[in-house]
């Protein structure tokens, strides 16, 4: 926790802070870059911004979009690292100050009040941000899932045996076989980063093509018509493969480029299901990818 240079309750006490670049941002945020930007009132600029969260002296939430990226990135890396970095924005980098967080702090600033929402807004200001819900389910909700699956992959795919349903991956209409054989119901995360079992409806690959098989088509239709900037994502994984995340309109994706995926959806609230690697998961891996934009 570092504090800028003012003194009393102009001071901002720093607490954590996040990218939001085309590659990097808070999916909870949005399904890409624009969008995440405007959730902030923001304009997407190319470089993106540093988004700090922090405190006032009166222990007010707020949260400060800078345009020196740089510094948040040096910050971040070296907090992630263990080391201390005493990230202090300069007045002139801050592009908006904004009151509330859109992310959960588990830590709080010592020696002032206890986190709260500024009881003063701005003449004009917004209401204040807030994390999602945690009991309910929506497109933050399952964007946030997507991505801790990405980050407990080994987890969730030590769960899916050689018995498991899978949704088909080829574009509509093509002669590509199913891979399908356990026809158990779907069920969900109890709750976020815990993993649970996965399928897909029983009966739905036989009588129609469902939600999945939509998502499928958006993905596919994503080659032909390339997303909003940041809407398809790329990490380092291990092995040399890459990390892939992706959003439309009420899903989400994740998958590695060497092995399967697993869709997310709106429709069904806290299910995951699999997409197996078959013969044409491959291919449309590799070209999402290359559509991908990736960290710096």
């Amino acid at each position: 926790m570092t504090g800028t240079d003012d003194t009393g309750d102009d001071a901002l006490y720093v607490l954590t802070a996040v990218l939001l670049t085309p590659a990097q941002f808070p999916s909870v945020l949005g399904d890409d870059f624009p969008s995440a930007c405007h959730s902030l009132g923001l304009d997407p600029r190319p470089d993106g911004y540093g988004v700090v969260l922090g405190q006032d002296g009166a222990g007010a939430r707020w949260t400060v979009a800078i345009d020196d990226v740089s510094l948040v990135a040096v910050a971040i890396a070296s907090w992630d690292c263990g080391m201390e970095y005493d990230l202090s924005p300069d007045d002139r980098s801050i592009v908006a100050s904004l009151p509330g967080w859109p992310l959960d702090v588990a830590v709080a600033a010592p020696g002032i009040p206890a986190p709260h929402d500024p009881e003063e807004l701005p003449d004009g200001g917004r209401a204040p941000l807030a994390p999602p819900a945690s009991d309910t389910w929506g497109p933050a909700q399952r964007r946030l899932g997507a991505d801790e699956i990405a980050l407990q992959w080994t987890q969730w795919r030590e769960q899916i045996g050689d018995d498991e349903t899978f949704v088909p991956v080829g574009p509509q209409g093509s002669e590509e076989p199913e891979e399908r054989a356990d026809t158990g119901e779907p069920r969900g995360p109890g709750g976020p980063g815990e993993p649970a079992e996965v399928g897909t409806p029983a009966g739905q690959a036989e009588s129609e093509p469902g939600p999945a098989r939509r998502v499928i088509d958006e993905l596919h239709a994503y080659l032909d018509t390339p997303p909003p900037l940041g809407r398809i994502r790329s990490a380092f994984a291990p092995g040399g493969a890459r990390t892939l995340r992706a959003d439309g309109p009420g899903w989400s994706l994740v998958a590695r480029t060497d092995d399967m995926a697993f869709l997310l959806l709106d429709d069904q609230p806290g299910d995951v299901v699999p997409v197996g690697r078959g013969p044409a998961l491959p291919a449309l891996l590799e070209a999402l990818e290359k559509l991908a934009v990736r960290p710096a």
